[in-house]
C-alpha cells in the first residue's frame, strides 16, 4: 500500500512542466522518502539544445459562469479542465465564440480531456463532451476567467545519484509534470521511490541515478548539462510510466532493441509467466525519444502495464485513482526490481576444467545413475557449465531457459566448487 498511499496523497496537485505544483511535488518526495534527492533549478529562457526552457507558468482559478452566475465549469473542482498554460482571460462570449475554446471526446462524453499547449499562447477549457453539448445550447452569453500569470521563473527537476562500487550507472527517468492522472503518469514516480529506497538498503555494485523531470523539456534540459557523463557511463535504463493497472503487460525496447536494458526485461517479462505485448520503438512517445535520440543513444527501454495510449482512459479524468491498484503498482516494482537484480549480477564465469567435469564427487551428482537423474537442477547444472564459455550470464539464462536468479545460484555453488571462474568484476 505504500506506493498507493503516495499516489493519493500526490494527486490532487496541479502539476505542469514548469510551476508550484512540480515544486510541491519534488518537496514532499525530498522531505518525507529521498532526503538525498537534489532538486535543481533552470532559469525560464535557458538555451538547452535544441529548446528553450519557457516562462513559468502559475494558475490561481478559473471558471465559465453564464449571465444568472451559474457555473458551468470550474478548475477547483478538477485540475483537467483547465488547458495547461492558459494565458489569462477575462471576457464575454456567445456560445459559438466559446465553443472555439473548449475541448472534449466524443466518444467519452464523460470524460475530461487533457490538454496543453506548452509553446504557443492560447487558452482553452477542457470539459465533459455532454456538458459541451448543453453549453452549445445557452441562449445567453459565457464569462470565462482565467487567473493565470505566464512569467520568467523556473524549470525544476529531482536528481538522485545512489552511488555503487562502479561508476558505471543505471539511469532511472520517470515524469511529475502531468496533473491528476494515475496511471500516466503518478505510477512512474511512486514506482521510482520505491526502487530508490530499496536500492538504498543494500550493497551495489553498481551505481543508479533516478530522474524525476518534466517530460520531454526536462530530458532535454538534463541532456543539454550532462550529456558526456551519460554517454560515458550509462550501461542500461528505464523510463518508469503507466505502472499501475492490472490489465497487460507492455514493453517497449529502446531504439538499438539489443540493450542490455532490453534483453534484462524481455527476460524477467518471460519469466514472470505474464502475456505481454511488445511494442517497436516507432511507437514511442515518452522520455525515450531523447535517451535514445541518435547522437545521445543511451540504452534505455520501457516496461509498462498498459502503454500510454493505448488504453481508453488515457489523458482524461477517468485515469483516476480507480484505474491503478496496489497489486499492479507491486508487480511492476518486481518486474523492474529483477532487471536491476539481473545488472547488479550479470557478468562472465568460464570453465575451470576441461571435459566434462565429475560432478558426483563435489556432491553435485547422484551417485545413484538411474532414468532421470540428470534432470531438473542437474540438466542445468551441466547446461550452465557447456554454456559458460565467454558469454554473460543473462545470454546462457536465456539460452539453457531458466530464470537468471536459479543460474546465478548455480553459478555460486559451481563457482565454489572450482568448476567456474568470473572473469569480471
Amino acid at each position: 500500500m505504500q506506493m498507493y498511499s503516495l499516489m493519493k496523497q500526490l494527486f490532487p496537485i496541479c502539476r505542469s512542466i514548469t510551476g508550484a505544483g512540480v515544486r510541491e511535488t519534488l518537496a514532499i518526495l525530498q522531505a518525507e522518502h529521498l532526503s538525498g534527492l537534489n532538486i535543481t533549478s533552470v532559469p525560464s529562457g535557458t538555451e538547452c539544445l535544441d529548446w528553450t526552457v519557457p516562462p513559468e507558468w502559475s494558475i490561481s482559478a478559473a471558471r465559465i459562469t453564464d449571465e444568472s452566475g451559474k457555473t458551468w465549469v470550474d478548475f477547483a473542482d478538477n485540475n483537467l479542465h483547465l488547458m495547461g498554460y492558459s494565458v489569462p482571460t477575462d471576457a464575454w462570449l456567445t456560445p459559438a465564440e466559446l465553443d472555439a475554446h473548449l475541448y472534449s471526446l466524443p466518444d467519452l462524453p464523460d470524460a475530461i480531456p487533457y490538454v496543453t499547449s506548452y509553446y504557443a499562447p492560447r487558452w482553452g477549457f477542457c470539459v465533459p463532451h455532454s456538458l459541451r453539448e448543453r453549453m452549445r445550447q445557452h441562449t445567453g452569453k459565457f464569462h470565462a476567467v482565467i487567473d493565470s500569470d505566464l512569467k520568467d521563473g523556473a524549470l525544476n527537476y529531482g536528481e538522485l545519484l545512489i552511488a555503487g562500487e562502479s561508476n558505471s550507472e543505471v539511469l532511472l527517468s520517470t515524469y511529475i509534470c502531468h496533473p491528476s492522472m494515475a496511471n500516466d503518469n503518478l505510477s512512474g514516480p511512486v514506482a521510482a521511490v520505491k526502487l530508490a529506497k530499496w536500492l538504498l538498503e543494500r550493497p551495489r555494485r553498481l551505481s543508479y541515478r533516478v530522474l524525476f523531470i518534466p517530460e520531454t523539456i526536462g530530458s532535454i534540459v538534463y541532456l543539454s548539462r550532462h550529456l558526456d557523463a551519460l554517454r560515458e557511463h550509462v550501461v542500461a535504463g528505464y523510463v518508469l510510466t503507466c505502472c499501475g493497472d492490472e490489465r497487460t503487460w507492455s514493453f517497449l525496447p529502446s531504439r538499438r532493441g539489443d540493450t542490455l536494458a532490453d534483453r534484462a526485461a524481455r527476460h524477467v517479462l518471460k519469466h514472470m509467466n505474464v502475456n505481454v505485448t511488445e511494442y517497436s520503438f516507432l511507437t514511442r512517445g515518452s522520455d525515450e525519444r531523447n535517451w535514445c535520440s541518435p547522437l545521445v543513444d543511451l540504452p534505455v527501454a520501457s516496461i509498462m502495464r498498459s502503454k500510454y495510449g493505448t488504453f481508453p482512459e488515457y489523458h482524461t479524468s477517468m485515469d483516476d485513482l480507480s484505474l491503478v491498484t496496489p497489486r499492479g503498482l507491486m508487480e511492476s516494482f518486481e518486474a523492474y526490481r529483477r532487471c536491476l537484480e539481473i545488472f547488479e549480477n550479470n557478468g562472465v564465469w568460464t570453465t575451470a576444467c576441461v571435459g566434462e567435469p565429475q560432478l558426483g564427487k563435489r556432491g553435485l551428482y547422484p551417485t545413484v545413475s538411474q532414468v532421470g537423474s540428470a534432470e531438473g537442477r542437474v540438466r542445468n547444472i551441466k547446461n550452465i557449465l557447456s554454456y559458460c564459455d565467454g558469454a554473460d550470464l543473462l545470454t546462457v539464462a536465456d539460452t539453457i531457459g531458466v530464470p537468471f536468479s536459479e543460474c546465478l545460484e548455480i553459478v555460486g555453488v559451481l563457482e565454489q566448487a572450482g568448476l567456474l571462474a568470473r572473469q569480471n568484476k
